[in-house]
This record gives C-alpha cells, sequence and structure tokens, in this order.
C-alpha cells in the first residue's frame, strides 16, 4: 500500500546570493494513513515551510514529494488544486475562515468548488461538523464564533469528504491549554478513521498526542521519538540536538 505523503531529499532554498536561505536541506519524511505526525523545532527550523510544500502550496527546490503515491512534479497546477480540494485538507494557525460565509459554507467551500451539489455539499459539511460538536453553529458567521469554535469549523473544512491527509500548521497557537488539548484529540480522532496527520507545534504535552514527533532544526531532520511519549521525553530528544 502506498504512504499517504512522502517526501525524499527535500529542499528549499529561498532567495539567492548572500540573501540565500536553505529552509530545508535534504528532508526524508513519510506517514502512513491512521499515523499522526507532529513536527517540532525551534523558530525558523523549516517546519511551516515543509507544510506548504506537503500540500502543494509551494514547490520544493529539489527533492519529490508524492502523496498517494503520486509525485507532485509530474502533475499540473490544475491537477495540484484539484487534488487539494479532494485530497488535502489544510488547517492555518489563522483559521483562514472567509468573514463573510457561514461556518457550514465555509466548510462545504472545497466541495461546492469540485463541483458537487450544495445541497449535497451543504450535508456532508453538516455531518463533519457534527463530529466536531459545532453543527448547531452550522449558520453562524465566523465572528459570532468563539476562537475554538472557529477552529473546529476550520477543522470540519479540513476533514470534509474523503480527504485522506490534513496537515495543520500551529492549529492550537491561539486557543487556551483546554482547547489546545480538544483539537489534538479531534485530530487523533480523524486518523483513527484512516487518514494521515501532520501537525505542526511548539507545545511538547500536545505533541504527546501524536504517534511519532519529527524534530527540525536548520532545515534537516535531527531526531524523532516512534513511541507514543510523554511531554518530558519530548523535550529531552528535542535537546538532544
Amino acid at each position: 500500500m502506498t504512504s499517504a505523503l512522502e517526501l525524499r531529499q527535500v529542499s528549499k532554498i529561498y532567495g539567492s546570493g548572500p540573501t540565500e536561505v536553505h529552509a530545508l536541506r535534504g528532508v526524508d519524511l513519510t506517514v502512513e494513513r491512521g499515523e499522526l505526525v507532529a513536527i517540532m523545532g525551534p523558530s525558523g527550523s523549516g517546519k511551516s515551510t515543509l507544510l506548504t510544500i506537503a500540500g502543494s502550496l509551494e514547490r520544493p527546490t529539489g527533492g519529490q514529494v508524492l502523496v498517494d503515491g503520486v509525485d507532485l512534479a509530474s502533475v499540473s497546477r490544475a491537477a495540484q488544486a484539484q487534488m487539494r480540494r479532494r485530497s488535502v485538507g489544510y488547517v492555518f494557525q489563522d483559521f483562514n475562515l472567509l468573514p463573510g460565509l457561514t461556518a457550514v459554507e465555509n466548510v462545504t467551500l472545497p466541495l461546492e468548488l469540485d463541483g458537487i451539489h450544495a445541497r449535497a455539499a451543504r450535508t456532508a459539511g453538516l455531518e463533519a461538523m457534527e463530529e466536531l460538536g459545532v453543527a448547531e453553529l452550522a449558520d453562524r458567521y465566523p465572528d459570532e464564533l468563539s476562537g475554538g469554535e472557529r477552529q473546529r469549523a476550520a477543522i470540519a473544512r479540513a476533514i470534509v469528504g474523503e480527504r485522506g491527509l490534513l496537515l495543520a500548521d500551529e492549529p492550537t497557537g491561539a486557543l487556551d491549554s483546554v482547547n489546545g488539548e480538544a483539537v489534538m484529540r479531534l485530530l487523533r480522532t480523524s486518523t483513527k478513521r484512516g487518514v494521515a496527520g501532520v501537525v505542526v507545534t511548539h507545545e511538547a504535552q500536545l505533541a504527546s498526542w501524536a504517534d511519532r514527533v519529527v524534530f527540525l532544526r536548520d532545515g534537516q531532520v535531527v531526531d524523532q521519538t516512534t513511541a507514543p511519549p510523554g511531554p518530558e521525553s519530548i523535550l529531552a530528544a528535542g535537546e538532544r540536538r
């Protein structure tokens, strides 16, 4: 069975000459279906760059990125956009909900952009929101929701339909510890349905929800834990490098 996500010797360089920045340096990463992987590392280590490249939001300078066995470099930009709508869910740190749409309209937008009829899209959207406990807020606008409710709506948008890969960039950054734990529990639940999840976080307590924690430093994978560890062992592993 092909992996949900595979990065092979991926590098990313921004700028050139004296302003050249190596954001990623030969990163290898494989994520299987049903697995939740947390990415940790200091600021500027390449965590968010890894996520945007994995989600085809930007191209690597070198290496290969495969989603469900498909090399992203081998398909057109239009096909990549279609893959993002159908197969990849992305949770942004700032929620990225459109203020002029209701919560359920935000959730169903990827489906409707992919040509699914509005009624069928709404049904699927409500099911995703029900799973996350916010279905009763479907017709409210983002500014009528709390931070935790907006984040749940954003996660519902990321998992609606038949998404196989869920990418989350600091999804708990704007939340208190209780809501942060709730979000990680929701991501964990999604992977139990066979979704592959990759979450960037700087909090060891939240990373302990993952099956595996990968540590980045200066654009390179420097360590990883493969058993569900506690926060103390996560911090110790990250500090070894």
